[in-house]
């Protein structure tokens, strides 16, 4: 007989990590399942060469494009998931976001749940990942119950310089929201050094608030809960009927095992959940588990990233660099009635993510150190989001033991425009004498295997012939399944949707507290 369980969680990111914190607290028994292990702390998590050159902390797997053609995806399997890696940027989606926005490329669709539904969520999804913020500075940001609970994150001097130029062009820098457990006031009690080797990194001294530090670690000694890791979930058994999950198989050190649980939620990241379902496909679900509407998989969205690295003649010391956005081309400008996106800047270049980029820049080639270094002592690294659209012929497919991603960009016009119109700037302010369109672990602007903002492949609704979930992330056809992730966005906006997927397992969780 397989080990029996309250609730099952498979996965330990954004949603599965916060959602385990949630429930932890009704003593129930409860199994977390998560595929990878604890993130070693080792010398190597600030090491340019091994994360960044190297990806010493993506997954190994390969998956498929729509051609067949081999990609490395840009995914890290670790308790805690992607959060161990992400910059701790943690967005409240914009009040219109969440209604039908026309866009040059098409429609964002309206969600059957609005900004009122999440604010209460947002609000304790910034106070259980301590975010750093200021609100009333961002011009489209909505409005906010209660202030952030830790002061915004200061600019270092040149950081503050563009800040203020930008101000003097009219535009609206705003000081990012942020997940780090930074002490401004009193270094000596901070966790966070407030280091260059933050976004995009491992933390050696955990001080960036991600779902294993803030979330499972403060409940995985607890005498009720479980926590199994290398435990890679391979498929759900139903019952005869097809109506609940009996089973969930995994493979743990090289042998199968059966869990069951009351409850079985999935909580992979989008692309994974989506597989999980579809190789779990039995005579009952014959098109993958919770199929009935043929969704599974489908309208899978990642936004249209990319970065953007300004050159100039002034120096830029700054360490810690990541610190400000601005807004003011989301919803468009003056002579384009579409949405554009967000700008804000990235973690600070050195001179070996520069390299990366050679011969390519400017015709230098890897011995000319010399010349990366300088280049990187001036430079300003910006990162671009635009929002990508919901699209049924871009989905997530398992081919044999693969995933498969079929993906066509959309809504280019957007991110087109807003790269064009932020050189624009950079150039006004003598922030970008050249610029260079950057990858460090990406080219330019980020190919299908940046998948770090993956959503929408098993989306929520009221019509269980048009959407997977029902408005509590409940499957439509299995009645204890659960989709706990990105999966459930009906659109991806253009801000990071990491508190998104917070704040709904913060929801979510209140449902199930009901129900176990």
């Amino acid at each position: 007989m397989p080990d029996h369980y309250d609730l099952i969680i498979i996965g330990t990111g954004a949603g599965g990590g916060t959602l385990a914190y949630r429930l932890a607290s009704t003593g129930k028994k409860i199994l977390i399942l998560e595929r990878g292990s604890f993130l070693p702390r080792e010398k190597a998590n600030w090491d340019t060469v091994e994360v960044v050159q190297k990806e010493r902390y993506h997954t190994t797997d390969t998956w498929q494009d729509k051609n067949g053609h081999e990609i490395h995806p840009g995914v890290s399997y670790f308790v805690g998931g992607n959060t161990k890696l992400y910059g701790g940027a943690l967005f409240r989606w914009r009040e219109q976001d969440f209604g039908q926005v026309i866009h040059k490329g098409g429609i964002s669709p309206e969600w059957p749940l609005k900004y009122g539904d999440f604010e209460p969520y947002y609000t304790e999804a910034e106070q259980l990942y301590q975010v750093h913020g200021s609100h009333g500075l961002d011009p489209t940001a909505p409005a906010a119950s209660q202030a952030y609970p830790y002061p915004a994150i200061s600019h270092e001097p040149r950081i503050q310089e563009i800040h203020d130029e930008l101000q003097q062009k009219g535009l609206h820098p705003f000081y990012l929201p942020l997940a780090i457990k930074l002490n401004e006031v009193n270094r000596r009690l901070s966790a966070c050094i407030r280091c260059n080797t933050c976004d995009g990194f491992p933390c050696l001294v955990d001080a960036k608030a991600d779902a294993d530090i803030n979330c499972i670690r403060p409940v995985e000694n607890s005498d009720h809960i479980t926590l199994i890791t290398e435990a890679k979930v391979l498929r759900l058994h139903t019952s005869a009927s097809g109506r609940e999950v009996t089973a969930v198989e995994a493979e743990v050190a090289g042998e199968l095992r059966l869990f069951s649980g009351n409850i079985v939620v999935v909580a992979c990241g989008a692309i994974n959940s989506a597989a999980l379902l579809l190789s779990s496909a039995s005579d009952r679900h014959p098109s993958g588990l919770a199929n009935s509407s043929d969704q599974v998989g489908r309208n899978l969205m990642k936004h249209q990233n990319g970065a953007l690295i300004g050159i100039s003649k002034k120096p830029n010391p700054t360490i810690f660099q990541k610190t400000m956005g601005i807004n003011d081309f989301y919803w468009g400008e003056p002579d384009f009635d579409y949405p554009m996106g967000h700008i804000q800047l990235l973690g600070k270049v050195n001179a070996d993510m520069i390299a990366m980029e050679s011969p390519q820049i400017a015709g230098l080639s890897f011995q000319e150190e010399n010349a990366f270094r300088v280049m990187a002592n001036h430079s300003v690294d910006w990162w671009l989001t635009a929002e990508d659209l919901p699209d049924p012929d871009n989905r997530v497919r398992v081919q044999g033991n693969s995933i498969q991603l079929e993906y066509t960009e959309n809504n280019t016009a957007a991110y087109d425009r807003l790269v064009h119109r932020w050189i624009e700037v950079l150039k006004s302010i003598d922030c970008g004498d050249r610029i260079l369109p950057c990858s460090f672990y990406f080219r330019k602007k980020l190919p299908l295997q940046g998948v770090a903002h993956q959503c929408g492949t098993c989306r929520f609704g009221e019509d269980p012939a048009t959407s997977v979930l029902d408005l509590n992330c409940r499957s439509h056809d299995v009645e204890n399944l659960y989709v706990v992730d990105g999966s459930f966005f009906c659109s991806s906006a253009a801000v990071n949707p990491t508190l998104t997927i917070i704040a709904n397992a913060l929801r979510v969780g209140d449902h199930l507290a009901k129900l176990l």
